[in-house]
């Protein structure tokens, strides 16, 4: 999956953009209080695209 479908998908569902690190990029949704990494590769394997979806959700 491309990096910035993947960011698309967790934005629609709430997450927002917290902060950089230095491989990652954090993403946070406030309304269940979970934070997630999202690595700065272009293409981001399936597997782990939608483990990031169903963390951040």
């Amino acid at each position: 999956m491309k990096r910035l479908d993947l960011i698309r998908i967790i934005q629609k569902n709430g997450a927002v953009f917290v902060r950089h690190g230095s491989d990652h990029d954090w993403y946070k949704n406030y309304e269940t209080g979970k934070a997630e990494a999202v690595p700065r590769h272009k293409e981001i394997k399936e597997h782990l695209a939608r483990k990031i979806i169903k963390r951040l959700a």
